[in-house]
């Protein structure tokens, strides 16, 4: 881009866009978008911006453009990275002149040059900071302001920086230039209170020149020193804070009292004098919370600052609300703080730990804290005419409350099992009408104690009176109730056996209060407590969910508009899904319609339905005893799921091995092409990780149906053996790459062929140089596989390739050998009783397996997995039975003297492991 003619070209463009014209706008938007590689187009913007003459709008749009492209293009290792020469020039404009007239622009030319800060200061731009303090000490009130205004900017930036070497060089910036910083803001902060005291207008200036320089101290004094106690100026700006801090909030009480501005100054001076009190306050909460140890020194000053404003007539006209609120913060985060906190054992706490807590235990002695207390309950804690009222309508609230809030702090005083014998349990029991107040904060406050400390041989007890209270003629309790009784089965306490003999009645109670309750969240959250009782209970709920079953249909229907409540039934339906297990089969009439409508990304519900929609899909194909033409049509929405590559993408492959498992050849028959296609276009766009889940769903297909699966998923296949010949970097990736060509060569020998020659061709190699360089990588990189089936796989894959005259192979005969021993080694196991090995992948039959009540039931496609590793060679052949039929069908190909040749090129030692490997069948 001509620089002369560049600015002329860009102003045009950004004139027109801000055009409120549609058809003006757009156009010069992509031109602006073609431009932001262009060299010269930054400087362009620079000059357009910093034109005081031009319009503001168009000023503006030009540093956003401006700002916007030094996250893109600042960088030296970014794509299209603008010149070494061109952002030397820009840096130099951008501190060329502190004199933009308009506040808003001035504030993002500040963020502007920080960010570029960031990225260069200090060694590509060492003369920033000493430019920007030269222009703080100039008396032209615009240009300082400016200056300071990017002085904080670029100070809170670099302060961000958490690499060590970056912390270092801020430290360094900090002690250089902290004393100026300090007496400037001392400066300003005088002038304000002496020109405030004669009533000049000027006194506005300087209050915000000495909020600016206070926000720079701040950054400096909190991020700038690693021991900052042993600074001396920190420490004397620490101090002085508290000074300052009177000084200012006795000027407001001025201004509120005494001053005879206009009404409009007075609420600016006594705006920012308020966000000034609050940035000191600020300072010392963030010292205390970076530095508890240096801050020691600070507590009873701060403790006696905080406690006298706002618990002592001190504060009287003063204080405002914020600050309060402040000063609270600050005596909490001392009081609290874990730093302040001995152990139990004194010995072992640091001396500056005990330090501070004698300074807390001397503070906070009987008469403070019974005026604290006074205070808190005389003024704070009065209740408004509104209060009052709620109190004569809830009085339970008021009751009970406190202690079901604070039950973790009560947990050592209050004996809850005791009282809940003794008291709680009458109260219940108690029908009068007036009562139903106290019933239900009751059964609240249980609730707030069940996961504290609640006894387990209680919880009978606690059912029979949920089911009594179930019953209860007000509906608020028996929502109440509804919420404890979810609170109690979703505890880790809970146990399913002492629930049982309560369930069918309390599943029936919580199904009418689902039909009877009108508001939406209210049947949401009933629904979800039904949900919660499902999941604890599994399969022990199926003989007692016929009407929810009838109802959910008319419940989905009336809820069309409350997209809310059907996320809540589609929690509903996995837990039930899952409840039932196979028989979830004659749900599928209402079922599969719900999971079209949820996944199909062209419904507009399915931005609240989705995660839900796929987690059901999901839950329903593992649970589905067969496949259905109905269930297998759903997968028509798969395709458009995987262009979205959002975070549901997981689940989505979750799904489609599903199908996989349940019906592997009619599934590919009507879905590899489009999967296939939609995997190729994933790859190219998504991370590493992505990948892995990609490959992982074609190694499955390949385990499922060795025969078809490659031929369907082919136009993968060549990326993954290119892969590995050129040494995929990634160890997860090499590893599934190496997983697939392993059940491609061990299953389909007649495919792999035709596979490496289609690759030979392309890389116009020959065939068996090419099979030569795959062995080589992979006995290379078979650390990167981890699983033991993967190990095993690639032992039994290259095995396959013998007996074998080749050549190649035969040169690679030592490495196929050193394989196959690091897999003996991670597969046998050895009988002590007949001193044989055994391969302990080998599965000979199936077993159902017997699952306890705290268990989960295998689901049918665990159950098809389980029937499918009979079938798998992993999981079928003895690998130690394998290698001697090999060997010896080797032996018998080559020869003995041939053998022995190809045997005289492993080495010794594992030679020696093999024939005690196989000296043991």
């Amino acid at each position: 881009m001509d620089i002369s003619g560049a600015s002329t070209v860009v102003l045009q463009a950004l004139t027109q866009a801000t055009s409120q014209d549609t058809a003006i706008l757009k156009p010069a938007e992509e031109q602006l978008k073609q431009w932001e590689t262009h060299p010269g187009f930054y400087s362009a913007l620079l000059n357009i911006f910093t034109n005081h003459t031009l319009d503001i709008n168009v000023r503006w749009l030009a540093v956003l453009y401006f700002k916007n492209g030094i996250d893109r293009y600042w960088r030296r290792i970014a794509p299209h990275a603008l010149s070494e020469e061109e952002k030397s020039s820009l840096r130099a404009g951008l501190i060329a002149n502190f004199n933009e007239p308009v506040n808003q622009i001035a504030t993002q030319i500040g963020v502007l040059i920080a960010k570029v800060a960031r990225l260069d200061c200090p060694r590509n731009w060492p003369e920033l900071i000493p430019t920007l303090l030269e222009s703080v000490r100039v008396q032209d009130d615009l240009r300082q302001h400016r200056a300071l205004l990017t002085f904080y900017h670029v100070t809170k930036t670099l302060a961000s920086k958490k690499l060590v070497a970056d912390k270092k060089l801020f430290q360094e910036l900090a002690s250089g230039i902290y004393s100026f910083v300090c007496s400037l803001w001392n400066h300003h902060a005088d002038s304000f209170l002496q020109q405030i005291c004669i009533g000049e207008t000027a006194a506005i200036n300087s209050l915000e020149r000495t909020l600016l320089s206070l926000k720079v101290l701040r950054k400096l004094t909190v991020h700038g020193f690693m021991e900052p106690h042993k600074n001396l100026e920190v420490m004397e700006f620490l101090n002085t804070v508290f000074e300052r801090l009177k000084q200012f909030l006795e000027c407001r009480r001025r201004i509120n009292t005494e001053s005879t501005c206009s009404e409009k100054l007075e609420k600016t001076i006594i705006e920012k004098l308020e966000k000034t009190i609050i940035l000191f306050t600020k300072v010392l909460l963030d010292f205390l919370d970076y530095h508890a140890f240096s801050f020691i020194s600070l507590i009873r000053q701060s403790l006696e600052f905080a406690v006298s404003y706002t618990f002592t007539n001190a504060g009287e006209g003063v204080v405002f609300e914020r600050f309060i609120v402040q000063c609270m913060n600050l005596i909490k985060m001392i009081v609290k703080n874990d730093a302040y906190k001995p152990a139990k054992n004194t010995e072992e706490s640091k001396p500056e730990t005990l330090e501070a807590h004698k300074i807390k235990i001397y503070f906070f002695n009987y008469s403070t804290l019974t005026e604290i207390c006074r205070r808190l309950v005389s003024h704070y804690f009065l209740l408004t005419s509104e209060e009052l009222s709620m109190w004569e309508d809830d009085p339970e609230g008021f009751v009970y409350n406190a202690i079901g809030l604070a039950a973790y702090e009560l947990f050592d005083i209050v004996d809850f099992d005791q009282w809940f014998k003794s008291q709680l349990l009458a109260e219940l029991q108690i029908t009068h009408i007036r009562y139903k107040l106290i019933r239900r904060r009751v059964i609240w406050l249980i609730g707030q104690w069940i996961s504290v400390k609640f006894k387990s041989e209680l919880r009978p007890m606690l059912y029979e009176a949920i089911l009594n209270l179930m019953q209860d003629q007000d509906r608020v309790v028996r929502i109440e109730t509804a919420t404890t009784l979810k609170l109690a089965v979703d505890d880790f306490e809970f146990r399913t056996e002492q629930f049982l003999p309560y369930l069918e009645t309390i599943f029936s109670l919580l199904f009418q209060l689902l039909q009877q309750v009108t508001e939406c969240d209210t049947k949401m959250h009933v629904l979800h407590v039904i949900s919660c009782v499902i999941e604890r209970v599994g399969m022990q709920i199926r003989p007692y969910v016929g009407c929810l079953v009838q109802y959910l249909p008319l419940l989905w229907k009336q809820s069309e508009d409350h997209n809310m409540l059907r996320c809540a039934i589609l929690t509903t339906l996995i837990h039930l899904v899952q409840g039932l297990g196979a028989d979830s089969k004659n749900l599928y009439q209402f079922l599969l319609p719900v999971i079209q409508l949820s996944t199909d990304v062209a419904q507009p519900p399915h931005v609240y339905l989705l995660e839900d929609g796929l987690e059901l899909w999901l839950v329903t194909l593992e649970n589905s005893p067969s496949i259905t033409p109905e269930l297998l049509g759903v997968f028509q929405n798969m395709s458009s799921l995987l262009e979205l590559s959002s975070e549901n993408v997981r689940t989505c492959f979750q799904i489609i091995n599903a199908y996989i498992f349940l019906t592997s050849t009619e599934f590919l028959q009507n879905f590899a092409a489009t999967l296939c296609h939609s995997f190729c276009e994933l790859m190219q766009d998504i991370t590493t990780e992505g990948q892995v889940q990609v490959l992982k769903v074609v190694e499955n297909v390949l385990k499922v149906n060795p025969i078809l699966g490659p031929q369907m998923f082919q136009p993968l296949l060549p990326s993954v053996l290119k892969g590995i010949l050129d040494g995929e970097r990634y160890p997860v990736v090499m590893s599934t790459y190496l997983g697939i060509t392993g059940r491609v060569l061990l299953q389909n020998m007649v495919f792999f062929s035709s596979l490496l020659n289609q690759i030979a061709l392309e890389l116009n190699q020959e065939m068996d140089q090419l099979l030569g360089s795959l062995i080589e990588m992979w006995v290379e990189r078979m650390d990167n596989i981890t699983q033991p089936e993967r190990r095993k796989l690639s032992a039994l894959a290259l095995l396959s390739l013998l007996p074998s005259e080749n050549s190649v192979i035969q040169d690679k005969f030592c490495g196929i050998i050193n394989i196959c021993v690091e897999a003996l080694h991670d597969v046998l196991s050895e009988d002590p009783d007949t001193g044989t090995y055994k391969d302990c992948m080998v599965i000979s039959h199936f077993e159902e397996q017997k699952v306890s009540e705290d268990e989960e039931p295998p689901t049918e496609q665990d159950k098809r997995k389980k029937l499918l590793a009979l079938k798998d060679p992993v999981h079928s052949v003895s690998l130690q039975q394998f290698v001697y039929e090999k060997l010896k069908a080797q032996q018998e190909l080559v020869g003995e003297q041939g053998f022995q040749s190809l045997m005289e090129s492993v080495d010794t030692d594992i030679v020696r492991q093999l024939q005690e490997f196989l000296q043991k069948l």
